[in-house]
């Protein structure tokens, strides 16, 4: 799962917000690019990844899913390995805090932007349904506490829940959506997505419900335009828990993904133990 999802992220940066023209020629999976006009190198996973990095490594620990144990994570992650990805202010925001206890002192966590939803998927490993939606909104609510931004991750955590427990075929997990969060979860997405969580979280489910293939999905989620490697960070991880997905990614993306100390080797690493 996380492997994938890094995959998607990586693979997404160097088409965030580019100009469609340059989408169309780029996206045919063959390789890592840079973007354009930003500093993230070809191949390396942004902010979305580290963020879901910080949700599995809470997962895994077995401490207490409190907001002061994910701020602490969310820090520890950035300070141990600082990288482009962020939005500005937040980045300078991470930058300047400490610890956790610091982080929720100062934070105004009033977005309703994707930042909460891209680091989601991880969560959609609990047990139940309502385990789901509880710690997917806790987590949300440190950094996103208003509707949109909770229920985007709400979504984001239990689209991952309904592939990973096999709860129906991949078409109908936008109706499943519907049930369990207020959204148009079932409503198909088209053209460019904005900076909203609700915005990416449909297109990732758009592409998903649409494709056969993580290659297939990865394509979809890309030729939207606009903040696509959240799509595709969303729409891969998720689909990539389910069985009726056909896994076909392309050895150049799997072995083109960075490498480093957080990188691919550590990232399966964590996919082992997540999912044992």
């Amino acid at each position: 799962m996380l492997i994938k999802l890094a995959i998607g992220d990586a693979y997404g940066a160097a088409f965030e917000y580019t100009n469609p023209r340059l989408v169309e020629s780029w996206n045919d999976l063959s390789c890592y690019r840079k973007h354009p006009r930003h500093d993230i190198g070809a191949g390396c996973y942004t902010d979305d990844t580290q963020m879901s990095l910080a949700i599995a490594e809470l997962m895994l620990s077995g401490e207490d899913w409190t907001p002061r144990n994910l701020a602490t994570r969310f820090v520890e992650c950035f300070k141990r390995d600082p990288r482009e990805g962020y939005a500005g202010r937040f980045y300078d925001f991470l930058i300047e805090v400490a610890a956790g206890e610091d982080f929720l002192a100062r934070i105004q966590p009033h977005s309703d932007k994707s930042g909460a939803a891209i680091r989601a998927v991880p969560a959609g490993l609990f047990g139940s349904i309502e385990e789901v939606r509880r710690k997917a909104e806790i987590q949300a609510r440190v950094t996103h506490d208003t509707p949109d931004g909770v229920n985007a991750a709400v979504a984001a955590a239990l689209m991952a829940h309904y592939f990973h427990n096999e709860l129906g075929p991949r078409e109908e997990v936008g109706d499943f959506l519907v049930q369990h969060v207020d959204g148009q979860w079932n409503c198909p997405w088209s053209g460019k997505v904005g900076a909203k969580g609700w915005m990416s979280v449909r297109a990732a489910i758009t592409a998903v419900q649409e494709g056969s293939s993580l290659s297939d999905i990865l394509k979809r989620s890309i030729a939207f335009t606009g903040d696509v490697d959240t799509v595709a960070t969303i729409a891969l991880g998720a689909a990539s828990l389910s069985d009726e997905i056909e896994k076909d990614l392309p050895a150049a993306l799997f072995n083109g993904l960075e490498d480093g100390g957080f990188g691919r080797t550590y990232l399966l690493e964590l996919d082992r133990k997540l999912l044992s």
